[in-house]
């Protein structure tokens, strides 16, 4: 018994079907992995640029002011930057500000911020936990 070709073209057959699904995965497959990777990359890129400017602030509000700040806030109301950025935790009380070291404080009776970190504990696509991040 033949088909007419009315009948046949109302859809796709199952065969049809599976190549078709079977290939999009396979393409999702390639992509996704991409895409992750690219996402984390771009985080990581932008956690060394505020690493950057964070510790820049410090080092500038510190040779200008004589004594390093105190606070984070000291470097928002003294103008050195805008805003305190989110660390890669996407929080912006996650950040670790170090003291400056005794001997190598600006003013060792009143020691303040000597740098910053990151306060995660993930771990980087290089192998290093990005707390570990120098500036």
């Amino acid at each position: 018994m033949r088909f007419s070709s009315r009948a046949r073209s109302r859809g796709f057959t199952l065969i049809e079907m599976l190549v078709v699904i079977s290939m999009i995965l396979i393409l999702l497959s390639i992509a996704l992995p991409m895409y992750t990777r690219s996402i984390q990359h771009s985080r990581e890129v932008r956690l060394k640029q505020d690493l950057k400017t964070l510790n820049d602030a410090i080092d500038n509000y510190s040779l200008d002011k004589g004594h390093a700040p105190q606070s984070a806030d000291d470097l928002v109301q003294a103008g050195y930057i805008k805003f305190i950025p989110s660390d890669i935790t996407g929080r912006t009380d996650s950040w670790q500000w170090k003291q400056e070291e005794f001997d190598k404080a600006w003013d060792p009776n009143n020691p303040g911020i000597g740098y910053v970190r990151s306060g995660s504990d993930e771990v980087s696509s290089d192998g290093r936990p990005y707390s570990e991040w120098d500036h």
